[in-house]
C-alpha cells in the first residue's frame, strides 16, 4: 500500500500551513505544483498561468505532478499538497479537454487510499500574487476535488478548521504516527 498522502481542497484553506508543520516535524514533504508553476511562469514571462491558457497550466501542473510522484521513495512516507488527480480536478473545473491519456495516468498514479481534504475556511482565506481566486470558487473548487478524489476511489478525511499545530496532530493521529 502506498505511503504517499495527499493534503486537497480548495485554495487557502491551510494546505501548505499544515505541510510545512509536518515537515519541521521530520517528515517527508512535496509542495504544490500549481503555485511552483504560476511563480516560475511570472518569472519567465510564460503563458502557462490560469489567467492566461488553462489548458497549459493544467498540462505542466498533470506533468510536474508525475514528476514529483515518481521523484519520491516508494518506501518513505511522504505528504503532498495535491496529487496528481488536483490536476484532473481543476480541468473539471475549468472545464477543460481531458483526454483518455491524462485518466489513464490518474488511475496508474497511486497513492494511499486516505486523503486529508482541507475544507473552506473564509476566516483564514487571502488572495497574493499566485492566488487570485474568490472566496466562491475557493469553494468550487473544495467541492470539485471531493467528487474527482470520490470517483476515483479514495476515502477523504475532513481536516477540523483550527490551529496548524492541531491540524498536523490530528493528521498524524489519523496515520497512528505516534505509536
Amino acid at each position: 500500500m502506498s505511503q504517499f498522502y495527499i493534503f486537497t481542497g480548495g485554495p487557502g484553506s491551510g494546505k501548505s500551513s499544515v505541510l510545512e508543520a509536518l515537515a519541521s516535524m521530520g517528515y517527508t514533504t512535496v509542495p504544490e505544483v500549481g503555485r511552483a508553476i504560476i511563480k516560475q511562469q511570472m518569472q519567465e514571462g510564460g503563458e502557462a498561468l490560469p489567467w492566461l491558457n488553462k489548458q497549459l497550466f493544467f498540462e505542466q501542473m498533470l506533468h510536474q505532478s508525475q514528476t514529483d510522484y515518481h521523484k519520491q521513495s516508494k518506501d518513505v512516507l511522504t505528504f503532498f499538497d495535491r496529487g496528481l488527480l488536483d490536476s484532473i480536478g481543476y480541468a473539471t473545473l475549468e472545464e477543460l479537454l481531458i483526454s483518455p491519456l491524462h485518466l489513464d495516468l490518474a488511475q496508474a498514479t497511486i497513492y494511499a487510499p486516505l486523503v486529508f481534504i482541507f475544507p473552506p475556511w473564509q476566516a483564514i482565506y487571502q488572495n497574493d500574487t499566485e492566488r487570485k481566486q474568490d472566496f466562491e470558487l475557493a469553494v468550487r473548487t473544495y467541492e470539485t476535488m471531493q467528487l474527482t478524489y470520490q470517483r476515483f476511489g479514495y476515502q477523504l478525511l475532513e481536516v477540523p478548521c483550527t490551529s496548524v499545530e492541531k491540524r498536523a496532530e490530528f493528521i498524524v493521529n489519523s496515520l497512528h504516527l505516534n505509536q
